[in-house]
């Protein structure tokens, strides 16, 4: 009985995470940053895979230069391969995270296409694409799949003549 209660418990740490979340949602992008970044001194390079993946992808939204926006997104990354290889925590990180692989992938994208790297861009679009196919069909799944189709179409764009 113990254990079953233990394992629906929510997540502290995600608890925390999602309220700074809010924080920078409501617009004060600059304090969600600060929070966020005390967060991750507070569970440390070596926390588990999902707090970090969480934090890091969040983090990079806070971001206000590309190179520093890529670097929290592939630390995201970083983490949701750890996750998916099983080192996460007791709560079934790795499914999350799979809930989570096509963002991040789409993050990426939207990085490196940010950056001037179009090649990069395409190469982690066609993952977000790939890892989108096994997202529902509801309000997440299709906004990931709008924002992929909206970045295939700027790629696009941008390869053309006169783009």
């Amino acid at each position: 009985m113990a254990e079953r209660q233990e394992r629906s418990a929510p997540d502290a740490v995600l608890t925390r995470i999602g309220q700074v979340v809010m924080l920078h949602h409501a617009g004060d992008r600059e304090e969600a940053r600060h929070r966020l970044l005390g967060l991750w001194t507070e569970i440390g390079e070596h926390g588990d895979p999902l707090h970090r993946c969480t934090l890091a992808h969040y983090l990079a939204d806070t971001q206000d230069d590309p190179e520093d926006e890529l670097a929290w997104d592939l630390r995201a990354l970083t983490a949701a391969e750890e996750a998916a290889d099983g080192r996460a925590g007791a709560h079934g990180g790795s499914l999350a995270v799979r809930a989570l692989y096509p963002s991040l992938q789409l993050n990426l994208a939207a990085d490196y296409a940010r950056l001037g790297r179009p090649d990069a861009a395409r190469t982690h679009l066609h993952r977000a694409r790939g890892a989108a196919r096994t997202l529902a069909d509801d309000r997440y799944g299709e906004g990931v799949r709008a924002a992929i189709r909206r970045l295939e179409i700027r790629l696009d764009e941008d390869q053309a003549p006169g783009g």
